[in-house]
C-alpha cells in the first residue's frame, strides 16, 4: 500500500510541476519570441547550452567531445542570428575541425567514430534545431506570426496527443521507442495542431499563406514534431535513460521539452520558403 501511495504521490507531483512550469515557461517563451532580436537569441542560447550539457551527460558512454559540441552549437546560433542560414551552417562546421583536433589530443581515447560522431550529432541536432527557430523569427514576411504559429502548434499537438492518449489510447504508435504513445493520441494531437495552424493564419490568408497552405503546414508540423519526439526517445533508449534532465520538473530536461520543436522549426522554415515567403 505504501508503494502504491508513493507512486500516486509521485504522479501528482509530476503533474503539478508540469502545470507550474508550463504556466511560467510558456508566457516567458512567447514574450521573448514577440520581442525577437537579441532577446530571443539570449533565450535560445541559454536553452542550447543547457541542452548540450544534457546531451553530453546522456551520451557519456560514447565519450562525446563536449567543448566541440558546445562551440558548434554556439557558433551555429551566432551565425543564424547575425548572418542567416549560410552563416549558421558555417558555424556548425567548426564542430568537425574541433572534434578531430580534440580527439587527436585526448589522452583517454574512445573509438573516434563514436566520439566524433556523437559530438557532431549533438551539435547538429541542437544547433540546427534551435537555429531554425531564430531563422523563422527573421523571415521577411510575417516573422512574428509564423514563429508564434509554430510554437503554439507544436505545444497544442503535444498536449492534446498526451491527453487523448491517456483518455482513450489503446493502440501503440511505436512500442519499441516510446511505449506511452498511441495512434489515438497521434490523431488527437494532429487535429489540434492543424486546427491551431488554421486559426492562427486565417486572417493572413489573402496576403500570406492560403488556407490550403496553412493546413499543409499544420500537418507537416505535426509529423515533424512526432518524428522529433521519437528521435529523442530512440537516443534515450540507446543510452538507457528516462529523461535528459530534471531542470523542468515533470517535463524532464530542456531536450525533453524541445525535442519536437528541434525538428518542427526546421520543417516549417523550409516549407514556408517553398511556399514563396
Amino acid at each position: 500500500a505504501g508503494a502504491v501511495d508513493s507512486a500516486a504521490d509521485s504522479r501528482v507531483s509530476n503533474f503539478v510541476s508540469r502545470i507550474l512550469v508550463g504556466a511560467v515557461g510558456l508566457p516567458l517563451v512567447l514574450g521573448l519570441v514577440w520581442l525577437g532580436g537579441w532577446w530571443l537569441f539570449g533565450l535560445v542560447l541559454v536553452a542550447g547550452l543547457v541542452a548540450v550539457h544534457e546531451f553530453v551527460t546522456m551520451a557519456r558512454p560514447l565519450r562525446p567531445l563536449a567543448p566541440a559540441a558546445y562551440a558548434g552549437v554556439v557558433l551555429a546560433l551566432v551565425g543564424a542570428r547575425t548572418g542567416g542560414l549560410v552563416w549558421m551552417l558555417g558555424g556548425f562546421l567548426a564542430t568537425f575541425m574541433l572534434g578531430f583536433l580534440l580527439d587527436a589530443l585526448a589522452k583517454t581515447r574512445a573509438p573516434s567514430t563514436a566520439a566524433i560522431g556523437s559530438t557532431i550529432l549533438g551539435s547538429a541536432w541542437i544547433g540546427f534545431g534551435l537555429g531554425h527557430v531564430l531563422l523563422l523569427r527573421q523571415l521577411h514576411e510575417e516573422p512574428r506570426l509564423i514563429a508564434f504559429t509554430v510554437l503554439l502548434t507544436v505545444w497544442a499537438a503535444d498536449t492534446f496527443a498526451y491527453a487523448t492518449g491517456r483518455l482513450i489510447g489503446r493502440h501503440k504508435l511505436a512500442p519499441r521507442l516510446s511505449p506511452g504513445k498511441t495512434w489515438e493520441g497521434l490523431v488527437g494531437g494532429a487535429l489540434a495542431g492543424i486546427f491551431v495552424t488554421f486559426v492562427a493564419l486565417y486572417d493572413s490568408r489573402s496576403h500570406y499563406l492560403t488556407i490550403w497552405q496553412a493546413l499543409v503546414l499544420g500537418a507537416v508540423l505535426v509529423v515533424a514534431a512526432v518524428a522529433g519526439d521519437l528521435f529523442e526517445s530512440a537516443l534515450k533508449r540507446d543510452m538507457e535513460v528516462k529523461d535528459t534532465g530534471r531542470l523542468l520538473g515533470g517535463h524532464g530536461g530542456v531536450l525533453d521539452r524541445a525535442d519536437a520543436l528541434l525538428f518542427a522549426g526546421a520543417a516549417a522554415y523550409y516549407l514556408v520558403l517553398a511556399f514563396g515567403h
